[in-house]
């Protein structure tokens, strides 16, 4: 089960005109049954929906005051999330003639017209806050309280990531309520520019739409529901072509295959940075101790010292908390049945909970031999979210291999890589010819897109690029990838073996050797091809193109390039 809560808005989205219909309950309590959890987040005081919303014991957590008060109605307990503004800042209102003015724990809040008393008074006090509006309702918080920031508090009481849950609402203040969740929906009765937003729109308004949202969660667990265009994705690499090659960062599981040195480390190292600075959760399994000074995750055992899978279990109990699982300490022969003892607490982990969202093993030929009875590792039909590296993708179990959705292929012959992976799945293809990869190349082919693998180049780990930029603005390229200034006659041999030093050669350069270089597309052609920065090179031809602007402002833009990419502070 990938969405474990759903999170919904109240006025217009569960009710109408204030009330929840009967048949809308019976869908809450269908969804409870099916062990998922319940968030309200709404924009009302406490009090108010306590009066109007009898049923609100089941909801796990509320979220009310548009984020700034949580409620947790088994226990009747309330915590605020943020202070209120001071009592002058409603008392200074009321003088102004602000009426039907609400206040909450913490939430300020009119109608309009009163909007631009509001913003006045805030102005004429000095304060730090925000309007909110909603559908007519002009709602006042300190900066940074908003739905988005309410259910975050609520989902990590509960235990559960927002990659995990299902976002629904109508109105103004529900952007940042979808935005938050991995899938955010809207009812048909929504705004326009909230639909414009959401990964789903339902055909059916209120109670009736967020009724249809949960039978079609129950259903399919949204299976078939793809993210908004604008919603980020893992970029692996770019083709030749410069088009972006990408990865949604759930509902696939991944196969990487190649030799020693060939790039698959490097591509499993850029995968899992783009998880985790996207919040989401992952537990490496780590034969050979790879992984030891992986960032952001806790490393559980080494070579001196086997891991527990307890140990392993309690620290995944915080979604936020990625684990490295180190099998230096355990005997080769007994690793697989370490893996064996692992994966079900996994998945029981994700059943409740939809977490690690990626399970990451090493040599998986190891974990995983050909030999070895898959029965016994309890797989499920779907492999979502697993991440496979190994060197011998042919001593994979079938059963395991027909499981994976995606495989990239490095080194010599990745086609024949390729061709037997689309052989596990039944998915023979023609013949082709031997493919032979570039260095930083590999070969990609999914079984839903089909058609033939695509060739790309990897996009390396933050930390590499950043390696890779000390060393093209101070490092020592050789004499075959530098840079010469030789002028419109040949009569110069200024050798630039980095990008530092070819900023202080172009200083000293006369201008008609600058702009002799600058006509002829020498220096995006150097950026591309040498400095493998495609980017840069992009951006040096939009300064070629004006060869007949003054040398100066020609240097100045090269330098502004370079420098904010290379010589800057990250």
């Amino acid at each position: 089960m990938r969405y474990v809560a759903l999170a919904t808005d109240y006025d217009g989205t569960l009710a109408t005109e204030g009330q929840v219909d009967d048949a809308t309950i019976a869908a809450l309590t269908r969804l409870r049954e099916s062990g998922r959890r319940l968030v309200l987040v709404t924009g009302r005081d406490l009090d108010d929906l306590l009066r109007v919303f009898p049923r609100i014991d089941l909801f796990d957590r509320v979220v009310a005051e548009n984020g700034a008060l949580l409620y947790r109605p088994a226990t009747r307990e309330e915590l605020p999330l943020a202070e209120r503004p001071p009592d002058a800042f409603a008392a200074l209102l009321r003088e102004r003639g602000v009426d039907n003015l609400a206040v909450g724990r913490v939430i300020v809040a009119t109608w309009e017209p009163h909007e631009t008393a509001v913003l006045e008074c805030i102005r004429d006090l000095g304060l730090e806050l925000q309007v909110i509006f909603n559908k007519g309702a002009v709602m006042v918080l300190p900066s940074g309280v908003n739905k988005a920031s309410g259910l975050a508090v609520a989902l990590a009481e509960l235990g559960l990531s927002p990659h995990n849950a299902v976002g629904v609402g109508d109105a103004e203040n529900d952007h940042a309520l979808l935005a938050v969740c991995e899938r955010g929906v809207a009812v048909a009765n929504a705004l326009p520019m909230l639909k414009e937003r959401a990964d789903m729109v339902v055909d059916l308004p209120r109670g009736a739409g967020v009724a249809a949202l949960i039978e079609r969660m129950i259903a399919d667990d949204l299976l078939e529901v793809p993210p908004h265009a604008d919603r980020q994705q893992i970029v692996l690499g770019e083709t030749a072509q410069g088009q972006p090659v990408r990865l949604a960062p759930l509902g696939h599981s991944v196969l990487i295959a190649g030799t020693s040195g060939s790039g698959k480390s490097t591509l499993a190292t850029a995968m899992l940075e783009k998880l985790a600075a996207q919040g989401y959760q992952y537990c490496i399994i780590d034969p050979e101790g790879d992984y030891e000074s992986f960032a952001g995750a806790v490393v559980l055992g080494d070579s001196q010292r086997a891991p527990g899978v307890d140990e392993v279990m309690d620290l995944l109990q915080r979604p936020d908390q990625s684990v490295v699982v180190n099998l230096l300490g355990i005997k080769l022969e007994d690793r697989p049945a370490f893996f064996e003892s692992l994966m079900p607490r996994l998945q029981e982990l994700r059943a409740r909970t939809g977490r690690p969202h990626w399970v990451v093993v090493d040599e998986a030929h190891h974990l995983l031999p050909a030999t070895w009875d898959p029965a016994g590792i309890t797989l499920p039909q779907r492999l979502d979210g697993v991440l496979m590296i190994t060197v011998h993708p042919d001593h994979l179990p079938s059963i395991a291999l027909a499981m994976v959705d995606t495989m990239v292929a490095f080194g010599e012959r990745p086609d024949q890589a390729i061709a037997h992976f689309r052989g596990a799945l039944g998915q023979g293809a023609a013949a082709s010819p031997p493919v032979t990869l570039e260095p930083g190349e590999a070969l990609i082919w999914s079984r839903g897109a089909g058609g033939d693998p695509q060739r790309f180049h990897v996009q390396p780990p933050e930390a590499e690029r950043q390696r890779h930029r000390r060393k093209y603005a101070e490092g020592e390229l050789g004499a075959d990838r530098s840079f010469y200034f030789r002028g419109p006659e040949g009569k110069l041999n200024l050798r630039a073996q980095n990008l530092s030093l070819f900023m202080q050669l172009a200083e000293g350069v006369d201008d008609a050797t600058w702009q002799h270089h600058l006509r002829q597309g020498d220096y995006s052609r150097w950026f591309r091809d040498m400095i493998k920065d495609p980017e840069l090179a992009e951006q040096a031809q939009a300064v070629e193109s004006s060869a007949d602007a003054p040398a100066a402002e020609s240097r100045a833009a090269i330098r502004e390039l370079i420098d904010a990419k290379y010589t800057l502070p990250a």
